[in-house]
């Protein structure tokens, strides 16, 4: 049974317990009781997006129950004039205590064999944010100012710590998607917006990895030659390849990440020894007493006209989340409040890392701080040899995990994920077994030798390290560690945040009851269970009369958006053929599902906001900043 008895008693005691049960307890809560199925295979998750909503009429025969997802409304209203009684539809509104979803997903996504504990993830979690982009954090409060340096710090690090737990919350906690195996950001993304979703995150995955690899090599031609005494270029760039092809690339062409949690413990051993070294050698007092007192740095360098290309820097030190899922994954027993820990913990120990590193280097130096912080310090400083070192181990073992991102994009681009090469006719269909690559390499190396000379030509030529770090985290910083989270929860939550916003007018939403009958009705004294609103209700309302704030705050646009989500949502989590539903106790629906609020929908819009500018403005910026350096040249 997949409604109580007592809803199917008469039809007048089914529209009391209709007028009773709508009313909201709380017009910031929702709850949503799902029935259906997930596509079986990437491909359809990808497909998917270019079919038709699925019509309401649709979503329920006698033998196919009806995809349910309810929300609660700010005020509902039932459009009387039908006959009521029971049908086919009874299915549409469920009660979370008595129905469960049973869903079968296989995706050629090759599953970790390795897995690893809360310290281990949080290892690999700050090993991926505290990588190149600390030594950068001095340039970046040079471009940026010091004080604004330090408040987008603060703001980027809580950006960063709240899209994670929203992504890896969607995907592994949300009613709607959390039976459905979605272990990839670009996955996630193709279920409210299609392939257009899955393209745009998987290509900002890449830049940024992509961005972050160029600029391990570059250090690593800065580091390791300094402390050897090498400074000719033919000499540096040898090295470069020599010590990358030995450490770097065997490293990158493990097959899990579980299986680099000691090289990143190891790594940020290194990058706290390294902040302290920085924090005691950096000349900090004497450059300030030559500006004029701590009073004059502040009054001169609060906040600059280059801000953004500062933000662009600290973008590329904090963001992880094109390898959050690959963490995640990782991490064994995941739940809620587990990812939450690790992601609060690495983050606030990566923020705390790069803020002392940042303020000291950059006091140390001023306006001569370089996009290398350790460039500043003479060259046969033993001190700053010992820094050096400790810089080169970290980018020795951060450098794989970059490389597992790019990795993963071609591989899913290319193979829909099979990293074992089990579509290759040599492989014999055992677990465990790799095929598919070229010479005497399989698919997994060959990929990472790719990836690795992909990296390493660029790297020959290009010595700044600064332009390499703001524009990538301008670019791909922006789109996927702003705008592309903020996106896909307004997607994912589509019917909600329509809900809401409407609501925000005073306007009801109504229920057609050619749709509705009296087995629909919500579980009387649960006020939260809701039935789906109708989508020629919402276009009626698209079609009112606005106030002007809702055109100010950009409200077209972000309910254009969530109807967009909201279709493919429906086109391909609502698709109830075949769908298997048992009547038990839903006991998965406790403290780990993801539930919409207005405030996260705020923060959504945030999001969405701040990503284009800091986008948009920092590759302007940096663009700007280098023709005028190339015309004072």
């Amino acid at each position: 049974m997949f409604l109580r008895d007592q809803q199917q008693d008469n039809q007048s005691s089914n529209t009391e317990t209709f007028k009773n049960t709508f009313t909201p307890k709380s017009s910031s809560s929702y709850k949503y009781s799902i029935v259906g199925k997930s596509p079986t295979t990437q491909d359809d998750i990808l497909t998917q997006a270019a079919s038709p909503t699925t019509s309401p009429s649709n979503m329920s025969s006698p033998s196919t129950p009806a995809h349910a997802s309810s929300i609660e409304l700010p005020t509902v209203t039932r459009i009387d004039g039908g006959s009521g009684g029971n049908d086919d539809r009874s299915s549409m509104v469920l009660d979370s205590n008595d129905v469960t979803t049973t869903t079968t997903t296989t995706t050629k996504l090759s599953k970790p064999l390795v897995q690893s504990g809360f310290w281990g993830a949080s290892s690999n979690l700050m090993n991926s944010i505290v990588g190149a982009g600390i030594i950068g954090i001095p340039y970046s409060l040079r471009e940026s100012g010091l004080i604004a340096g330090l408040f987008l710090l603060v703001l980027v690090a809580y950006l960063t710590d709240k899209s994670l737990r929203i992504i890896v919350g969607l995907a592994s906690f949300h009613p709607k998607l959390k039976n459905r195996d979605v272990r990839t950001f670009e996955d996630l993304a193709a279920y409210p917006f299609g392939i257009k979703g899955y393209n745009f995150i998987s290509i900002n995955m890449f830049i940024m990895a992509y961005g972050a690899m160029l600029a391990y090599l570059l250090i690593i031609k800065d580091t390791i030659p300094s402390i050897l005494g090498v400074h000719d270029r033919l000499s540096r760039t040898l090295i470069m390849i020599a010590t990358s092809m030995t450490i770097m690339l065997p490293l990158s062409m493990q097959r899990d990440m579980a299986s680099l949690s000691i090289t990143s413990l190891f790594s940020v051993l290194a990058d706290i020894v390294l902040v302290g070294f920085i924090t005691a050698f950096s000349p900090v007092r004497d450059t300030v007493q030559q500006a004029g007192g701590f009073e004059k740095v502040l009054e001169k360098d609060g906040i600059n006209p280059t801000i953004f290309i500062g933000l662009g820097i600290l973008s590329t030190a904090m963001a992880c989340q094109h390898s959050a899922f690959i963490v995640s994954e990782s991490l064994r027993n995941k739940t809620m409040a587990k990812w939450a820990r690790v992601t609060g913990f690495s983050i606030s120990a990566s923020a705390a890392l790069c803020a002392i590193l940042g303020v000291s280097g950059y006091l140390g130096f001023l306006d001569e701080t370089k996009g290398d912080v350790l460039n500043n310090f003479d060259h046969d400083s033993s001190i700053a040899n010992v820094a050096r070192f400790l810089l080169a181990i970290t980018m020795f073992f951060t450098y794989p995990m970059e490389s597992f991102v790019a990795r993963h994009v071609l591989v899913q681009l290319i193979h829909g994920g099979d990293l074992d090469g089990r579509d290759d006719p040599s492989h014999s269909g055992q677990e465990g077994e790799e095929a598919g690559g070229i010479l005497c390499m399989n698919r997994r190396q060959t990929w990472s030798f790719a990836i690795y000379l992909l990296t390493l030509f660029p790297a020959l030529f290009v010595d700044d390290l600064g332009p390499v770090l703001s524009i990538t985290g301008s670019l791909g910083g922006g789109c996927i560690a702003y705008f592309g989270p903020g996106l896909v929860y307004l997607g994912v939550n589509g019917d909600a945040f329509l809900s809401f916003a409407y609501g925000l007018l005073g306007r009801s939403v109504s229920y057609d009851e050619s749709r509705l009958t009296a087995a629909d009705l919500p579980i009387e004294g649960d006020a939260t269970n809701m039935i789906l609103p109708n989508p020629d209700s919402l276009a009626m309302l698209d079609d009112m009369c606005k106030p002007i704030w809702w055109y100010i705050l950009g409200f077209p646009l972000w309910t254009k958006i969530a109807n967009i989500g909201m279709s493919n949502m429906r086109a391909k989590v609502n698709d109830a053929d075949g769908a298997t539903l048992t009547s038990s106790n839903m006991s998965t629906f406790d403290e780990n599902v993801m539930l919409p609020s207005n405030r996260d929908f705020f923060i959504s819009i945030f999001f969405m906001c701040f990503g284009v500018v800091s986008a948009v403005a920092g590759v302007a910026s940096n663009i700007y900043v280098q023709l005028n350096r190339n015309q004072e040249a």
